[in-house]
């Protein structure tokens, strides 16, 4: 995942890694552009299945991400 988002950057497309706090190490080793880490249970990085609020709030954080400076 980290390696595709580098190619694909240096594509000149933005991307940006929405993982769970589990793979966050291994995500920052590889020096993914922008990485959302999240708090929710593996195989779930946006929210729990069905809560809509929480999936709608990290994908528009995510989203900031790719407007941001930092």
């Amino acid at each position: 995942m980290g390696h595709v988002a580098r190619v694909t950057e240096e594509a000149g497309i933005a991307t940006v890694i929405i993982a769970t706090e589990t793979f966050r190490d291994r995500l920052e080793a590889m020096k993914v552009p922008r990485l959302l880490s999240t708090p929710f249970w593996m195989g779930h990085p946006l929210g729990r299945a069905g809560d809509g609020e929480t999936q709608r709030e990290t994908l528009l954080t995510a989203l900031k991400m790719l407007t941001s400076d930092g």
